[in-house]
């Protein structure tokens, strides 16, 4: 049951290989540090069987330093599995006959992707701040000749006295990016065990150093 779980790492960035064919393949590296286990859910205590796990450790010289990050309330929460402050919290959902399998403190690693063929990778995508309809809709926008005046406006948002108003939900200039996104059945091209890198063919969510959830894949891909 613990291949279904998933893990959150880091995102280092992207390289390229080259495979037994010699063809090019661009890949994302992955970085799985070890997932402890905070707290173990069941049905009697919570109404649900969850295992949650905690990612990413403060490291500080000085104790009182990372309680004053973390506060008292999770201070308290994190001296029930160890002595140690992290950063990341995340609940996966298990069922109830799989809670054996887990105790607190237990650590989780890339061990679990050792045979896995294909993953969903999930993260914050980059926000691009305040954006127009032609860079965030791909609008074609307005003739670019001298005089025009209108060049990358969205044009029409209305109509006449009937109905006399704009309909809501139509594309408008707005926020761009830092939207939750998943990236479904990535194939996994490499899985270091040692470095506790994992690679996977293409792009996924968000930027260098920045959050991600793996998971494997519903959808099997054959290599």
């Amino acid at each position: 049951m613990q291949a279904q779980l998933s893990l959150m790492g880091k995102k280092k960035g992207m390289v390229h290989i080259f495979d037994k064919e010699g063809v090019l393949v661009p890949c994302s590296v992955i970085s799985l540090e070890n997932n402890i286990v905070s707290q173990i859910k069941t049905v009697e205590s919570d109404g649900y069987s969850a295992v949650q796990l905690a990612f990413e450790e403060i490291v500080v010289s000085d104790p009182r330093t990372a309680l004053r990050r973390v506060g008292k309330p999770l201070a308290g929460h994190t001296a029930k599995f160890g002595d140690k402050f992290f950063r990341h919290f995340k609940e996966v959902r298990v069922s109830e006959d799989s809670l054996g399998e887990f105790s607190l403190g237990q650590s989780l690693g890339i061990e679990l992707f050792e045979s896995v063929v294909s993953v969903d990778v999930s993260g914050v995508s980059k926000g691009k701040g305040f954006q127009g309809v032609m860079k965030k809709y791909g609008f074609r926008g307005g003739p670019a000749s001298h005089g025009s005046g209108f060049h990358r406006h969205a044009g029409s948002t209305g109509m006449r006295s009937t109905p006399g108003r704009c309909f809501p939900g139509s594309p408008r200039p707005s926020h761009m990016g830092a939207d939750n996104v998943t990236v479904k059945n990535l194939e996994v091209v490499k899985v270091d065990v040692d470095r506790k890198v994992l690679l996977v063919k293409g792009a996924v969510p968000g930027g260098k150093g920045g959050l991600v959830v793996v998971k494997r894949s519903m959808v099997s891909k054959g290599k």
